[in-house]
């Protein structure tokens, strides 16, 4: 396996896009409108990966964005996950798992400070992954907040980060011991 940086307007990145697209169409009657642009993974403020198979087929693909404090949801600080997604026939070998490490290491190391996503109930797999590599449940954001169906999650970047900065309540100095 090979991952690389990759821009989201490259034809791999098209492709496995299309196929993410189809499969929420089959899950959840409609692709992902969610509005995106090739720049908004361009390091430093974003990156998106691909991995190749053996014979150069892509076959996983992963990115995150920046986001600040807006009025979906987000938070200063913030970096969004977007189009995490593994071919069908390449499931069950550990890249889903292998991309966010990545992510997460690159989002770490441009100072984001909170790693979010938003999928649905109809990616139970999703949900998995996420939940058992530290996510937990946040606030919703994003587009689809107020939709029943979406979930929102998010993981601390940073050791400083507290359990309330994660869920973006306000966070109070502690009072300083005698």
């Amino acid at each position: 396996m090979d991952v690389r940086r990759i821009r989201y307007d490259h034809p791999d990145a098209r492709k496995l896009d299309e196929e993410v697209q189809a499969e929420y169409a089959e899950r959840y009657g409609e692709g992902d409108l969610t509005p995106m642009d090739a720049a908004h993974f361009d390091p430093p403020r974003g990156l998106y990966l691909i991995v190749y198979d053996t014979d150069g087929t892509p076959v996983a693909s992963g990115g995150w964005r920046s986001q600040e404090r807006s009025e979906e949801g987000y938070e200063d600080g913030d970096a969004e996950i977007k189009r995490m997604f593994v071919v069908r026939a390449a499931r069950g070998r550990g890249l889903a798992r292998r991309i966010l490490a990545a992510l997460e290491d690159s989002a770490r190391e441009a100072g984001r400070v909170r790693m979010v996503l938003e999928t649905g109930t109809e990616q139970p797999e999703a949900i998995a992954l996420y939940t058992s590599s530290g996510y937990a449940p946040v606030t919703k954001f994003g587009l689809y907040r107020f939709e029943e169906s979406s979930r929102c999650y998010a993981k601390p970047l940073t050791d400083a980060t507290s359990a309330a900065d994660l869920t973006g309540a306000p966070v109070r100095p502690s009072a300083p011991r005698p």
